[in-house]
C-alpha cells in the first residue's frame, strides 16, 4: 500500500474505498464490520462511508463551530457518551480551538475537513452537535433554533402542525425561518442571525416565543422540559439557545434505531413529510440526487437582526 493512503479493515466490504480515500487519505479504518445498529444492520464501515460521501454537504454546517461528539464504541443500544473536549482522544484532522474561547475550559474541538469527519467515525463517533455561535464571535450567535420535540401521544400530522405555527409566530415577528428534520421524533426550525446579541438574549426571546406559543395554544404546545409535561402536547425546546448548549448538525446521523439523519428541508416540502427520521444514512443520498438544490440556499445569507423582532414581541 502506498504512503498516506487509507488503510482498510479486510471484511469492509460495503465500503466504496473511492469515495474515502478521497475524504481521509490518511484514516486507518478498523473493527468495519462491527454492527452499529441492529434494526438496519449498519456496521461500522457503513457510518464512516456515509461521513465520506456527506462531507462535502455537511462541512459548511460544522466549520467554524465548537462541535460536541456523541460517541457509541457499542453502537446505538451500548453506552453513548458526550465528548466537548479533546484532552483524552486524539483524532486526525480535528482541530482544538482556542482554549481562550472558553475560559476555565479544556480546549473544544472544530471539525473542517473530510479527514477529521472520516477521522471522527472511525472512533466511533455518531453523532455531531454544534454551537449556535461560530469561532469569530463566540459569545453571538448566529443561529436560533425551537426544537419541537414531541410528547406521548402525539401524531406526526401534529407535528407537522406545530412547525408551520412556529413558523408563523416567526413570521410575525419579521423573522424568516428554515425547517430541517431532526433525524430523530421531531423537527428542527432554525432562525439565522446576524451575531449582534449575547447568549442570555437570544436564549431569553426564544423563551418568550415559545411561552407565548404555549399560552395561545396550550393544548399544543407546553413551555416546560420533561416527559410529564409533554404528554399529549409538543415541547418546543429553546434551551438549545443558551451558551454551550448544542443541537445535532444538518446531516448528523443519530444515535438511534436506523440511524436517521437531519435532513435541510425547504418549507412547502413539509407537508409530504412523513417522520423527524424520514432519512437515514442509507437512503438520504437517493434524496440528494432527486433535489440538486439546496432548500437552505437562502439560509447562508438570511442573517437577520433580532432587534425589531423583540420590540415587535414585547407588543404582543
Amino acid at each position: 500500500m502506498k504512503r498516506g493512503a487509507l488503510a482498510l479493515h479486510p471484511q469492509l466490504a460495503t465500503l466504496k474505498a473511492t469515495a474515502v480515500r478521497a475524504a481521509a487519505p490518511t484514516v486507518k479504518i478498523t473493527h468495519a464490520e462491527r454492527v452499529v445498529d441492529s434494526r438496519s444492520g449498519a456496521t461500522k464501515g457503513d457510518l464512516v462511508e456515509y461521513y465520506a460521501r456527506i462531507a462535502e454537504r455537511m462541512l459548511p454546517h460544522l466549520r467554524e463551530r465548537p462541535v460536541a461528539l456523541v460517541r457509541g464504541p457499542e453502537g446505538v443500544a451500548g453506552e453513548i457518551f458526550f465528548q466537548k473536549h479533546g484532552e483524552k482522544l486524539r483524532i486526525p484532522g480535528i482541530h482544538n480551538l482556542d482554549p481562550a474561547l472558553w475560559p476555565g475550559h479544556p480546549p473544544m474541538l472544530e471539525i473542517a475537513t473530510a479527514e477529521a469527519l472520516v477521522g471522527a467515525a472511525q472512533m466511533n463517533v455518531i453523532e455531531l452537535h454544534t454551537w449556535n455561535s461560530t469561532t469569530g464571535a463566540i459569545d453571538k450567535p448566529d443561529r436560533m433554533i425551537f426544537d419541537l420535540d414531541p410528547g406521548e401521544a402525539i401524531t406526526w400530522a401534529t407535528v407537522r402542525e406545530a412547525a408551520s405555527l412556529t413558523r408563523e409566530m416567526l413570521e410575525l415577528l419579521g423573522l424568516e425561518s428554515f425547517l430541517k428534520t431532526s433525524g430523530g421524533q421531531g423537527l428542527h426550525v432554525v432562525v439565522p442571525l446576524r451575531p449582534q446579541l449575547g447568549y442570555d438574549e437570544v436564549k431569553d426571546f426564544s423563551a418568550t416565543v415559545v411561552r407565548h406559543l404555549a399560552q395561545t395554544l396550550p393544548k399544543l404546545f407546553v413551555a416546560k422540559s420533561g416527559a410529564r409535561n409533554r404528554v399529549g402536547r409538543i415541547f418546543v425546546d429553546y434551551l438549545r439557545n443558551g451558551r454551550g448548549a448544542t443541537t445535532a448538525a444538518a446531516f448528523s446521523a443519530r444515535a438511534r434505531a436506523r440511524l436517521g439523519v437531519g435532513v435541510p428541508v425547504a418549507w412547502k416540502e413539509l407537508k409530504d413529510l412523513e417522520a423527524g427520521d424520514q432519512w437515514n444514512i442509507f437512503t438520504v443520498f437517493d434524496r440528494l440526487a432527486k433535489r440538486r438544490v439546496d432548500p437552505w440556499k437562502a439560509y447562508w445569507s438570511a442573517k437577520q437582526a433580532l432587534g425589531p423582532a423583540l420590540r415587535k414581541l414585547a407588543r404582543v
